[in-house]
């Protein structure tokens, strides 16, 4: 039987992040809402870059490869972050943990032939 008291400070410090979280977020725009002067006008509602307005709309369609970039990136900087804590406790987790992060590197390896193959580390 699980003794679930013992998750009582996990689930209070949650509470305690999610309360804190809410009110470095909201309390903010209350105040300011409360205490600014809310005049919202078309000079002050319109884009601004580099001190001229926008050429093209601002919300328009990135490229499908930039995304899979960074997608590319993050898989691959996790297998470096995940490399690290395994390279140190490597004597204790022996021939299983070695054979495990093999196993790892190995599916990582196919998925990064694979990203070769079909050409989507390959920018026209």
């Amino acid at each position: 039987m699980v003794d679930l008291s013992q998750y009582l400070p996990i689930l209070l410090f949650l509470f305690i992040a999610l309360g804190l979280s809410v009110a470095f977020v909201f309390l903010p725009m209350g105040v300011s809402r409360l205490t600014g002067a809310h005049q919202p006008t078309a000079e002050k509602l319109s884009e601004y870059e580099c001190g001229f307005p926008a050429f093209e709309d601002s919300r328009g369609q990135f490229d499908v490869r930039f995304y899979l970039v960074a997608i590319l990136f993050i898989v691959f900087d996790l297998e470096a972050a995940f490399l690290f804590p395994w390279a140190v406790s490597l004597d204790l987790t022996g021939w299983a943990g070695w054979t495990t992060m093999m196993i790892f590197l190995a599916e990582l390896a196919v998925g990064l032939a694979y990203a070769w193959k079909v050409g989507a580390l390959e920018w026209e």
